[in-house]
């Protein structure tokens, strides 16, 4: 008995201290102010559209841009909380980016409506789509991989609200940067393409997020 005793004894010291997990909040803090800093830095790198001020003084831009930050942070918040079994109690913060994306869509179609005239489409079109998911691409790495690190149980929609971060961390930096009026090409070619990353999303954290 008294060798059992030590085995136990040698066991438990032996045993590295486990860190706890952070609260949700803390853990998608994180990733918005590192999204926030890939954000500046690559706006640094590529420039913002010389007239960004002018433009910002347009309320349906102002409104756009208010709720492209929200998503960020509702989607950062809903990805963090989706991390954990229980998801901490919060469950309610997972719906919340469905909310803002209705409300964005409504947004977005009262600005098309008031683009009278409409402004000419750019002489481009789907190289924006190919551009936000080129800036996506390492937030998003970086989300699913510390994702990964936890126990999800909602791995499909972790994978997707990770994916639709990222997305909107990209297409934040194309507005600020893309000398481009034409609310119709945004729509089509910078936030439709949304649905097919959520979409895709859901197999991303089926393959990446089970444990």
């Amino acid at each position: 008995m008294e060798k059992v005793d030590a085995l136990v004894e040698r066991l438990a010291q032996d045993t590295l201290p486990l860190r706890p997990a952070p609260h949700p909040y803390k853990l998608g803090l994180s990733w918005l102010l590192g999204a926030a800093a890939y954000l500046v830095i690559s706006l640094v790198v590529s420039g913002v559209r010389p007239d960004w001020l002018q433009q910002l003084q347009h309320p349906w831009l102002q409104a756009e841009l208010i709720l492209l930050v929200l998503m960020c942070v509702s989607t950062a918040l809903s990805a963090a909380v989706l991390a954990f079994p229980d998801m901490h109690q919060r469950g309610w913060l997972t719906r919340v980016p469905l909310v803002l994306f209705g409300v964005f869509g409504v947004i977005m179609l009262l600005a098309w409506h008031a683009d009278q005239p409409p402004a000419p489409l750019p002489i481009h079109s789907f190289e924006c789509t190919l551009s936000i998911l080129a800036a996506a691409l390492l937030p998003a790495a970086w989300v699913v991989y510390t994702l990964r690190r936890y126990a999800s149980t909602h791995v499909r929609r972790a994978g997707s609200t990770a994916l639709l971060f990222a997305f909107s961390v990209g297409a934040l930096w194309l507005r600020l940067h893309e000398v481009n009026d034409s609310v119709m090409h945004v729509i089509l070619w910078h936030y439709l393409p949304m649905i097919a990353v959520g979409w895709l999303g859901l197999s991303v954290g089926q393959k990446w997020l089970r444990w």
